[in-house]
């Protein structure tokens, strides 16, 4: 699909930083703008939920089609593409008077979102294979500085007294500004006519969205649950019960901002294996311990030993042989996504049925799954 010059250099690694960050800020900034529409529109929470499906539902909608896209008219142009359909979308969320409006919005917002998530990616990997070391964390960790800076940056112009326009306003010329500079340094493609735009996922992909699913689903989970879990089975004040997830967020982002260094040290397959291993071990700390803090550590060793996990089974998407790299990235990406689907809903029926810390301990037993399967999933002899 590229030429066979070598597709890593300083102005293709930026552009990918570049992409992973503008997708970062484009993701958060939503968050901010969801009691702003929830008043606007004077709805109930089992409302706001019903709405909020609408992203998730563009996003599936897109994603098994993206990798189709990207053989067709290369990873550039649905990059860019994306990056239309959010500065489009932005607006409707940010100051929709209607719930058509804004559900229409939210499934623009989301098929931009999922478009943007896949092809990134594929750009990423065929950036990272000619890269002499690894480099894949890194750009995952761009995706996480951004969305502290989209959420936190939007938060923060409303506080201080800026209008809605104007907050979306900033958050999409952040994102344009950073896509204005990645645009020429992109990979050039050559484009597949003949490319399908859909194929059913198979071999070693198939495995790579089963973990990347289960990763994903602990994320969801944290996100959603551990406040919760927090202030009702630890006793925590309601005002304090958001550390949990600030905690992770943080180890998650350190943990890819050095991921880098540590998969060139230990190998893909032993970041698995460690990652896995330690990501589940804090989920059993938090549910056997009765001390906030002794939590607060289980949160922390989930970050890091999930936070270079989705960046490893990238990569070997990328390196698998049985379908081609758009497609298999495509179709792991709607596999994983799946996962922050099902968490919130997973995690609260087995919740109900038993207890929330029981569905946690469920979780610490699905993460082991990683480590299990690492040694197909690599495929490759350790280093």
């Amino acid at each position: 699909m590229f030429s066979s010059r070598s597709n890593d250099t300083p102005a293709t690694r930026l552009a990918t930083r570049l992409s992973f960050f503008a997708a970062g800020v484009g993701a958060a900034s939503w968050a901010p703008l969801v009691p702003y529409a929830k008043a606007r529109l004077a709805i109930d929470d089992g409302m706001l939920g019903v709405l909020l499906l609408c992203l998730g539902t563009g996003s599936v909608l897109v994603m098994p089609a993206a990798g189709g896209l990207i053989g067709r008219f290369g990873s550039r142009a649905v990059i860019l593409a994306a990056g239309v359909g959010y500065a489009l979308a932005l607006p409707g969320l940010a100051m929709g008077g209607s719930l058509a409006i804004v559900a229409m919005s939210l499934v623009l917002f989301g098929a931009s979102l999922g478009a943007m998530d896949v092809a990134m990616n594929v750009h990423a990997v065929d950036v990272e294979r000619d890269a002499p070391v690894p480099i894949m964390s890194g750009f995952h960790g761009l995706f996480s500085v951004g969305g502290v800076v989209g959420a936190g940056g939007i938060a923060t112009l409303l506080a201080t007294g800026a209008s809605l326009g104007m907050a979306t306003v900033a958050g999409i010329l952040v994102v344009a500004a950073s896509l204005a500079v990645a645009a020429p340094r992109y990979l050039t493609a050559r484009p597949n006519a003949q490319a399908p735009f859909v194929v059913r996922p198979r071999g070693l992909v198939l495995l790579l969205g089963v973990l990347a699913f289960v990763t994903f689903l602990v994320e969801g989970a944290v996100l959603d649950w551990s406040a919760l879990l927090m202030t009702t089975s630890l006793d925590v004040p309601a005002a304090q019960g958001g550390i949990a997830y600030a905690v992770f967020s943080v180890a998650m982002t350190v943990g890819r901002l050095i991921g880098d260094r540590i998969v060139a040290l230990l190998g893909r397959r032993r970041v698995l294996v460690c990652g896995g291993l330690v990501a589940s071990a804090g989920l059993a700390l938090v549910v056997w311990t009765s001390t906030p803090a002794v939590a607060l550590a289980g949160f922390l060793l989930i970050g890091i030993g999930a936070s270079n996990v989705v960046p490893v089974l990238f990569t070997q998407a990328g390196r698998q042989t049985s379908m081609p790299t758009g497609l298999a990235i495509a179709a792991m990406t709607t596999i994983g996504y799946a996962g922050i689907l099902a968490g919130p809903a997973v995690v609260g029926f087995v919740a109900q049925a038993f207890t929330l810390p029981a569905a946690f301990a469920m979780l610490a037993v699905l993460m082991l799954l990683v480590p299990v399967c690492a040694r197909v999933a690599t495929k490759s002899p350790l280093p």
